[in-house]
């Protein structure tokens, strides 16, 4: 390897994280050729992860890295969401068997990108959408490998409702609720107004003022559109009256 190449290397290594991705097109922008890149390899610098994808050889993978890094080269927003944004905002009700989820929201109608799907990282990523929420409240966290976009709490626990409960339970999402102590009634409010899925917005009610939090009481629901009619959220469940929902038996007897 030349002394240019070799500086154009050591430059590249010093400039991304050895626990992020490289993509192809932003290291063309960055002045590192196809073939550059393809000697790369070869000399075993770099591995490729997928088509257009590389990353330091031999070094493992975090999966907040690489999305931070994806963000970085390529132009995007891609937020963690649902219970993983709440997981990293600190609130946590189990820890779960196996490799964590790392749920990250895609726009409508967008696959999940072919990096994520690799087995490489520290998380297994999973991807969701929703057209159900107009309106999104995120929080931006700078790190060295890129910027990390999450749900705000607040949304991502609508996220977590417009997920169950093929993904979560509703017991268990109601133990997080419990926590949910500082929710922002204002945020709450116009996700709430902003939310075409009656069942989401009727389960949300009815859990926070199950748990009792004062933010509640600050939410005018006479501007929230919660439809009309009885939703039946799971079989066998309990009627609740108020918000004419069936909620399941053991969070209808539940008392936290």
């Amino acid at each position: 390897m030349s002394v240019s190449a070799g500086t154009k290397i050591n430059q590249l290594l010093a400039n991304t994280s050895p626990s992020g991705l490289m993509f192809s097109e932003w290291m063309k922008r960055k002045g590192y050729s196809s073939q550059l890149q393809k000697r790369y390899r070869d000399t075993g610098w770099l591995t490729t992860l997928c088509k257009g994808v590389m990353f330091r050889s031999g070094t493992r993978l975090n999966a907040f890295d690489a999305l931070a890094s994806y963000n970085l080269q390529m132009g995007r927003q891609l937020r963690i969401g649902a219970v993983s944004a709440l997981e990293y905002s600190g609130f946590n009700h189990y820890v779960p068997m196996g490799k964590p989820l790392l749920m990250v929201a895609l726009p409508a109608g967008e696959k999940m990108p072919m990096w994520m799907k690799s087995d490489v990282y520290d998380m297994t990523f999973r991807t969701f959408s929703s057209t159900a929420i107009a309106e999104v409240e995120v929080t931006r966290h700078d790190t060295e490998n890129g910027t990390l976009y999450v749900s705000s709490p607040e949304l991502a626990f609508l996220e977590c409702l417009a997920l169950a409960p093929k993904q979560y339970s509703y017991l268990d999402l109601y133990y997080i609720m419990e926590q949910l102590t500082t929710l922002r009634s204002e945020v709450v409010q116009r996700l709430l107004e902003n939310t075409s899925n009656h069942r989401v917005k009727r389960m949300f009610l009815y859990m926070a003022e199950k748990a009792g939090h004062y933010w509640f009481e600050e939410l005018d629901t006479s501007k929230i559109d919660m439809g009309t009619g009885k939703l039946q959220l799971v079989k066998d469940g309990i009627l609740n009256k108020k918000y004419s929902i069936t909620v399941p038996k053991e969070l209808n007897d539940y008392e936290g």
